[in-house]
């Protein structure tokens, strides 16, 4: 794949950003590329606005293996959490330094929900 990819970019936004702001980041990053009248991504929605994220040059098959990697409960969509949690399994440099960050994220995000 040309250009930068997630495994360059996500522990750099990690240390700069923390837990918290990572999972900002990623949210923000859903928001791009998620389908806005159903509030997942569908390949439909992955494949139309990944080149807003400067995806354009990921071929069709990654596309596809992405959503299917991604996808845990098997419905064809991506939720955030989903997207978020593959974002991390894509960058395994992140998962090894800092896996405490989605911890940390997860915990405050939780804490706050309830």
């Amino acid at each position: 794949m040309a250009g930068i990819d997630f495994e360059d970019l996500l522990p750099v936004i990690a240390n700069k950003l923390g837990g918290e702001g990572l999972m900002k980041e990623l949210c923000k990053g859903f928001n791009l590329l998620m389908d806005k009248d159903k509030g997942v991504i569908t390949l439909e929605s992955l494949r139309k606005n990944s080149a807003l994220m400067g995806l354009k040059d990921l071929k069709e098959d990654e596309l596809v293996s992405m959503m299917r990697e991604g996808d845990v409960d098997g419905d064809g969509a991506l939720t955030e959490m989903e997207f978020c949690v593959l974002m991390f399994r894509l960058s395994p440099q992140l998962m090894e330094e800092s896996w405490f960050l989605l911890e940390e994220a997860l915990h405050h995000e939780l804490n706050n929900n309830h």
